[in-house]
């Protein structure tokens, strides 16, 4: 079956547009083929510095013929319904048939559509798909064309079965020749299929698929460490980015002058990976960074890239020169000096400047230290220099380096060592993927970043919404509950928010109103329940737990959504919660039915008298007083084993008993003792919360 090739061939893409516009390319493409009946055997997409492409296999030569039936109005019906029919078909009233039914005679319209040329469908398609890509930026560059592109495009090719498919976009139009490197390469090439499209670009070198790419570069950089004695430091982010830089990538190393390398680190890498896009490599011996790093250049140069290396150096010498001088700089100031410049910086309209905003954080950091164990005056202290170096000159040129270098800055100012690292700590985790802060100082002060975040931010109405969290406030909460649960740190969040709403309330901004204590709980709540799903943890556990009381310690709650969760997998557990849920039933039905409440009363226990009952009553009463002591001594698996006791006693009730008895007395007894089994269950769980 014929295949289409599509080449978009265009001044360079930006690296970070790449990979979405090859994935949108092959969405709009498959909807719009789909929406005309053309199906294929497959599709790929590729993305690169200065093209797009698609390659799909086995289109049919032409549309299916369609033929379709439509019934319409009947025979007598009004002109107008039959006008409308005859509208809506594109036939006469002469082609139409008459069919008869039980209801009448009615009119038949038939239509007949003969199938189309692919490469006609396609002549059409394709420009409405380059018209549909959604750059997140874009451009008008042909003066009278209103037309958008993300850069200026120079040619499309688009062949189906190796003949030109004639189409035009932005006054561009189709045709079978391309080009291959910029400058590796010369003249036009001619291409009709992919097979040999792909073929003549990497002898004109040019690397195709993304993936190859990355995959040249990755060992690449590799090996050209391994022959220094080196090891690459990963980073997928600028692999990825480099591959969309370069169309065929040679590998080179440079060396970093030796005047810059008791510059950090971090400052090293950062330079080079964000302004210069180099690899930063170590010595395996001492895992401390070398002064050599890689770099990827689009050439093959005749002298084995000896120009290209000393250019490079040549940059990164002007660039690590700035560096250095804000390093030197930097350090001529105590970072306690620099907390008096945060008062300049404001942090938020409605929430005041990062001076502020630090007083806040060190109060807060000093009642979860005494909470958690943690020394109250190094939490306080670390809380204060938490945020000074946004005030440096390194974290000015490098945003990213925030939280790094004030732990440079405060070991620099012999600080204590707990206290530095918290200073660097308090921000994470980042992201999922970043590690949580374990030194109880640093968790303290990242706890108290993160709550005064989420307080505050609620405080004045920015609050995520499901279109956008300017603030990251999930990553905040996540963070939370990630800090909490991975170092098993017990406190009460409740506590801790309500004393934050009443700092805010008697500071000078007070009057912001209501802050919203119990909101940021019910925030954390659900993100915890988006955390736990995704380790298989049922979140209608989470709600019977935290339903069955003001549980605010995560720690025990997940302990308890553990255990229960353990239990409702054993038939004990299934039994009980499927008695539980009929009892319910029959005391709501009953509750409704009389018009009086049975649910948590209690009965006379006079009136029972039958040993499933009494049985039943007995062993109720003794469970809720063990559960609220087990429960206590988070002896939580107990509690599920005499949750299990209770399964037979259950089952013997309702086997042996009937409720709707004639006598009165009895029948509310035994409603009111099903009513108990909520009451003396609710230690646990709501078990009404629960599913099954």
């Amino acid at each position: 079956m014929p295949d289409l090739l599509l080449e978009l061939y265009s001044e360079e893409i930006p690296a970070r547009m790449q990979a979405g516009a090859a994935k949108d390319l092959e969405r709009l493409t498959v909807g719009a083929l789909s929406d005309r009946g053309l199906l294929f055997e497959g599709i790929k997409a590729f993305a690169g510095p200065r093209r797009l492409t698609l390659a799909i296999a086995g289109l049919p030569a032409k549309q299916k013929d369609v033929r379709e039936e439509l019934k319409g109005p009947k025979v007598d019906a009004p002109a107008a319904a039959i006008d409308g029919f005859l509208k809506k078909t594109g036939l006469t009233k002469d082609q139409l048939k008459v069919e008869k039914t039980p209801k009448g005679d009615v009119y038949i319209g038939v239509i007949e559509r003969n199938g189309r040329e692919t490469a006609a469908v396609l002549a059409e398609i394709l420009p409405e798909v380059m018209g549909k890509l959604p750059w997140p930026k874009s451009m008008r560059w042909k003066p009278g064309v209103a037309v958008r592109w993300v850069r200026p495009l120079h040619s499309i090719v688009a062949t189906f079965d190796g003949e030109v498919v004639p189409f035009s976009f932005a006054g561009v139009s189709s045709g079978r020749h391309t080009l291959g490197h910029r400058f590796l390469s010369s003249g036009k090439i001619e291409v009709r299929r992919f097979e040999d499209y792909e073929a003549a670009l990497k002898k004109a070198h040019v690397i195709l698929d993304a993936d190859e790419r990355k995959a040249i570069i990755f060992e690449g950089v590799k090996q050209a460490a391994f022959v220094h004695g080196l090891e690459m430091i990963p980073d997928e982010g600028l692999l990825n980015e480099v591959a969309g830089l370069a169309e065929y990538p040679t590998v080179l190393i440079g060396a970093i002058e030796d005047q810059f390398m008791d510059v950090p680190a971090e400052i090293l890498q950062t330079s080079m990976r964000t302004h210069q896009k180099y690899f930063s490599l170590r010595d395996p011996r001492t895992g401390k960074m070398a002064n050599r790093f890689a770099v990827v250049s689009n050439m093959v140069a005749e002298d084995g890239g000896k120009q290209i290396v000393a250019g490079n150096e040549r940059v990164l010498r002007a660039r690590l020169s700035d560096a250095k001088f804000f390093w030197d700089e930097d350090r001529k100031r105590t970072l306690d000096s620099r907390v008096e410049d945060l008062k300049g910086i404001v942090f938020h309209a409605k929430l005041g400047t990062q001076y502020e905003r630090v007083e806040r954080i060190a109060a807060l950091a000093g009642e979860i230290a005494e909470k958690i164990g943690a020394d109250v005056h190094k939490a306080k202290r670390a809380a204060r220099l938490a945020k000074a170096d946004l005030t440096s000159g390194v974290v000015g040129e490098v945003p990213d380096l925030q939280g790094v270098m004030g732990r440079y800055y405060a070991l620099h100012d012999k600080e204590d060592a707990e206290v530095a690292d918290a200073v660097r700590d308090h921000y994470k985790p980042m992201g999922p993927g970043d590690a949580v802060p374990i030194n109880k100082v640093s968790i303290a002060v990242a706890l108290a970043d993160k709550l005064d975040a989420l307080t505050g931010f609620f405080a004045a109405g920015e609050r995520p919404t499901g279109s956008g969290d300017p603030f990251a406030l999930r990553r905040a909460a996540l963070g939370v509950i990630r800090i909490i649960l991975e170092n098993d740190v017990r406190c009460s969040l409740r506590t801790i928010v309500r004393d934050l709403d009443r700092s805010w309330e008697e500071s000078d901004r007070g009057a912001m109103g209501t802050h919203g204590g119990e909101d940021v709980l019910v925030f954390l709540t659900d993100r915890l329940k988006v955390a736990l799903k995704e380790k298989g943890v049922r979140y209608d556990l989470i709600d019977g737990v935290l339903s069955s009381g003001a549980e605010d310690d995560l720690v025990r709650l997940v302990a308890r959504v553990r255990a229960l969760q353990e239990f409702l997998k054993t038939d004990d557990g299934t039994n009980l919660l499927a008695a539980y849920k009929r009892a319910n039933n029959i005391v709501r039905q009953e509750e409704k039915k009389d018009n009086k409440l049975y649910q948590g009363q209690g009965p006379k226990s006079i009136f029972l008298v039958e040993p499933a009952e009494r049985a039943l009553y007995d062993e109720l009463q003794s469970f809720q007083r063990a559960a609220l002591q087990k429960i206590k001594d988070e002896r939580f698996e107990d509690v599920m084993s005499d949750m299990a006791h209770l399964r037979p006693l259950l089952d013997s009730f309702f086997s042996e008993i009937r409720v709707n008895v004639d006598d009165p007395e009895k029948r509310e007894a035994r409603i009111r003792l099903l009513g108990l089994i909520p009451w003396m269950l609710s230690p646990v769980a709501d078990f009404s919360q629960v599913e099954g």
